[in-house]
Order: C-alpha cells, then structure tokens, then sequence
C-alpha cells in the first residue's frame, strides 16, 4: 500500500482543485517560501483527522477555506482527498484504490467519505488503526525544527526523536492505565472499608 494521490480544492491557499500524484519510491515538493507546501502537509494532516486549528497553523476550523484574494472571491468549503494503492489488501476493503475525503464548510458542517460514501471520522480512524495508520502514526518535521534540532542537548534531542517516534503516545497511555489501576485499587480499598 502506498499513497497514490493528493487532491486538493479550496483549503488555505489551494483555490483551484490540484491533484498531487505520487509515484512509487521517493517524492520530494520543492519551492520557495510562500508558494504552499506547508499548505500540503497541513491538507495531509487534516484529511486524517487533525481536529485542533492551531496545529494547521489557524485559530478556527474555517481558516483552512480559501479566504479569497483582491482578484477572487472567498470559497464557501474546502476539500482534500487523499487516495492509496490497496491492491495488497493492507486495508481490510475490498478496492484496489481507497479514497478518504474529508470536507468542511464555513457554516462549521463537516463531512467525512470513504470511497464516496458518508461515514464518520471514527471510521476512518479504525480502518486506519488495524494497518497501524493514523494523524499521529507520522511525524512532520519542519525546516526550522531541523537546525533546532541539531543545536539542542542531547536530553532535549532524545525527547525530540521520542516524539517523532511515537514514543510520546505509548508513555501518555501508560500514564492513563497506571492513573485508572490507582483509581481501582482505591476503590477496592474503600469497598474493604465498607
């Protein structure tokens, strides 16, 4: 399974519908500042999931909608769809090629498709979580984060590959499990008293 394609239509600064096809091996987006690749790894981001503004670089949810320019007018929704090579059956569908779209509108109405059909976001979130696929199963580094990571000490870089590594997520889990474990033996302890 890999990704195939990336379309895109109306979100930040994508106005005109762009389809972004990937070839098997390496793809590299190259160009200078302001033209909009950051914009690409936020639509990436935001098709799986990402539900917090501030982590696609806005304050609301609707700032990811084309806002317009002197020369054109404000979108009403944005679109992004991101389409897999599922010819190894990696996700549990039977298609060749899996679409998962996700759409917002300024009205604050979002909708989530697989393959064109409606469905929720925790669908595709399970379909995802059974290949090991998801919002946080990848990391993006930034340019910036690259020199800051190469000037940082050697705890603060552990911690930087922690998160990178997903590590960060298993350790918030265990924290949640070792609070719910206090939390039952408390309660045992208080039975005991009764």
């Amino acid at each position: 399974m890999y990704l195939k394609c990336l379309e895109i239509q109306g979100f930040k600064s994508f106005a005109e519908r762009v389809t972004i096809e990937f070839e098997k091996g390496i793809t590299v987006i190259v160009g200078p500042n302001g033209c909009g690749k950051s914009n690409i790894t936020d639509a990436v981001q935001w098709v799986l999931g990402e539900q917090s503004a501030r982590s696609l670089r806005g304050y609301r949810m609707d700032d990811v909608i084309f806002s317009g320019t002197s020369r054109r007018r404000p979108h009403g929704m944005a679109e992004v769809t991101l389409t897999f090579d599922n010819r190894g059956q990696v996700l549990p569908l039977p298609f060749e090629e899996v679409s998962i779209t996700r759409r917002v509108y300024r009205s604050g109405e979002g909708e989530y498709f697989i393959n064109k059909q409606l469905c929720r976001l925790r669908d595709i979130q399970e379909l995802f979580a059974q290949c090991g696929i998801s919002r946080a199963a990848f990391s993006i580094t930034s340019q910036g984060k690259i020199d800051e990571f190469t000037m940082v000490r050697p705890q603060e870089r552990r911690t930087f590959l922690e998160e990178i590594a997903g590590v960060s997520s298993y350790r918030q889990r265990k924290a949640n499990t070792l609070k719910r474990l206090q939390e039952t033996e408390d309660s045992l302890a208080r039975l005991e008293d009764l």
